[in-house]
C-alpha cells in the first residue's frame, strides 16, 4: 500500500482527516514527517533543513486560512552534533519569526538517518477547507511554481549555495489570512499543483480547466532543457508550498488585493474532469 492507499484508509477511520489541518476548538493542528533520504538532498544545511521542514507544517496552517501562533520539532540523528544541532534550530525559529509564530522545542532522539517531525498550531474562527468550490469560479496559485525541482537540479550539479536559497520558502500565512475571506477552498501545492488542483476538486466534488501559462518560477528555466522538462517541474514535482485557491469571479479583484504576493488565476473550476490546455490533467505528484 503506497502513501495515498494509506492516507484513504485513515481518512475513512478519522473525522478529522481530509484537510491540511485538524480543526480543534478554534485551533489547527498539523504534523509532518522528513527523512534525509527522501526530503533533504546532499548539500542541504542543517539551517535549511530546520526552515524547510518547519516550513511545511506552517503551509498547512496557512491552507486553512489560519495566523500561525507556534512550532515544534523532533530531531532525530546518528550523533548529536552541537553546530548542525544548533543550525536546525536556528533555521526553524527563523521560519517561524518570518510568519509571526514562535518556536518553542521539541524533542530529541537517536535514529539511522537524519529525521524530523514537525507540529504547528494555527487559529481562526472561520477555516477555508477544501471542500467548498463550486462551478464557475477561479482557480487561483499564489507565487511561483518550480521551485524545489530547480533547487533538487541545483543539489545534483553541487551549486549548493543557490539550491538551498531556492528550499528556504516562506510559508504564506499572510497570503492564507487575506485569501480566507475570498476564498471557497484552499490547500497548499505540497505534492504539486497538479495533484492539489485534483485533490481540491475530489474534496468539491467539481472539476477544473487549467490553462496556460503557469507561473513557473524563473530559477526552473535555468535548468529545464525544454518546455516538456519546465512544465515537469512547475506542475508535477511538488514540494512547492504555494497555496492552490477557489475564488468567486467577483471576489477575484479583492483577494489579490488582500494578499502581497503574487495570485495567478490558472483556470476555472467546472462540473467535472481536471483538464491543462483541454487534455486531461495527470492525477501525479511528490510522493515519499
Amino acid at each position: 500500500m503506497d502513501e495515498r492507499a494509506a492516507l484513504g484508509v485513515l481518512g475513512e477511520r478519522l473525522s478529522a482527516a481530509g484537510d491540511d489541518c485538524a480543526i480543534v476548538d478554534g485551533q489547527v493542528l498539523t504534523t509532518d514527517m522528513l527523512h534525509e533520504t527522501t526530503d533533504f538532498p546532499e548539500g542541504t544545511t542543517r539551517y535549511t533543513a530546520g526552515w524547510r521542514a518547519v516550513g511545511a507544517s506552517l503551509s498547512d496552517v496557512a491552507a486553512m486560512g489560519a495566523e500561525a501562533t507556534a512550532a515544534v520539532a523532533v530531531y532525530g540523528a546518528p550523533t548529536f552534533d552541537e553546530t548542525e544541532l544548533l543550525a536546525f534550530v536556528d533555521g526553524a525559529s527563523d521560519v517561524c519569526s518570518a510568519v509571526d509564530a514562535e518556536y518553542v522545542g521539541g524533542d530529541l532522539d537517536d535514529h539511522a538517518e537524519f529525521t524530523t517531525a514537525t507540529t504547528a498550531l494555527g487559529r481562526t474562527d472561520d477555516p477555508v477547507r477544501r471542500s467548498g468550490a463550486s462551478p464557475g469560479e477561479a482557480v487561483c496559485v499564489t507565487g511561483t511554481l518550480g521551485r524545489s525541482g530547480a533547487a533538487l537540479e541545483l543539489f545534483e550539479a553541487g551549486e549548493t549555495e543557490r539550491a538551498n536559497e531556492l528550499f528556504r520558502f516562506e510559508p504564506r500565512v499572510r497570503a492564507g489570512t487575506g485569501l480566507a475571506p475570498h476564498a471557497t477552498a484552499m490547500m497548499d501545492s505540497s505534492d504539486g499543483l497538479a495533484r492539489s488542483v485534483h485533490q481540491l476538486c475530489a474534496a468539491s466534488d467539481c472539476g477544473a480547466a487549467i490553462e496556460s501559462p503557469l507561473p513557473i518560477d524563473d530559477a526552473v528555466d535555468a535548468v529545464a532543457s525544454d518546455e516538456r522538462e519546465r512544465r515537469e517541474l512547475g506542475a508535477f514535482f511538488g514540494e512547492d508550498f504555494e497555496l492552490v485557491c477557489t475564488v468567486p469571479e467577483a471576489d477575484l479583484p479583492a483577494a489579490r488585493a488582500a494578499v502581497s504576493c503574487p495570485l495567478t488565476r490558472i483556470g476555472t473550476t467546472t462540473a467535472d474532469g481536471v483538464t491543462l490546455d483541454g487534455e486531461p490533467l495527470p492525477d501525479r505528484g511528490y510522493s515519499h
